[in-house]
């Protein structure tokens, strides 16, 4: 069997939605693809916030959606890791931008320190808060009405 027919068959069942054609294209294709994503992700501040497996399971999840709809008419493997490339450069260009928004500034991300948050909230809880009133209204309900009214005051 020529590799133009098994990948053929390969691409039929991952269309098909077969999850071991799935896993066997990802085996093939997915250490390459990572490779090529890490040597593009230079900036080391993107690169603390991204990784090259994320763009990379992006691209593949984008790719098994597309493909499954019938979207690609790939001939071959060349076919394939051509629109891979293609997809995680547009995926990684995507996300270069995104983190580079003024949202996304990455000074205000840096320079919080743990120690510095309370994570311990002053607030009681909503069932902390019913036990005191009801704690109150029993309190209030035993005094006799002149306590009460001196209560009040």
């Amino acid at each position: 069997m020529s590799d133009q027919t098994r990948f053929s068959e390969l691409l039929a069942r991952v269309r098909a939605g077969d999850e071991q054609a799935a896993t066997e294209l990802v085996r093939a294709h997915e250490q390459g693809l990572r490779r090529w994503v890490r040597f593009r992700l230079r900036d080391a501040t993107l690169a603390r916030e991204l990784d090259s497996m994320d763009i990379c399971q992006s691209v593949l999840a984008s790719f098994f959606v597309r493909a499954a709809a019938g979207q690609y008419d790939l001939t071959g493997p060349e076919d394939l890791v051509k629109l891979l490339v293609g997809m995680a450069r547009n995926k990684l260009a995507h996300q270069t931008r995104r983190q580079g928004t003024a949202k996304r500034d990455r000074r205000r991300l840096e320079g919080l320190v743990v120690e510095e948050v309370d994570p311990v909230d002053d607030e009681a809880s909503p069932s902390r808060q019913v036990a005191g009133r009801e704690l109150l209204e029993e309190v209030r309900r035993r005094l006799s009405d002149e306590e009460r009214q001196i209560a009040d005051l």
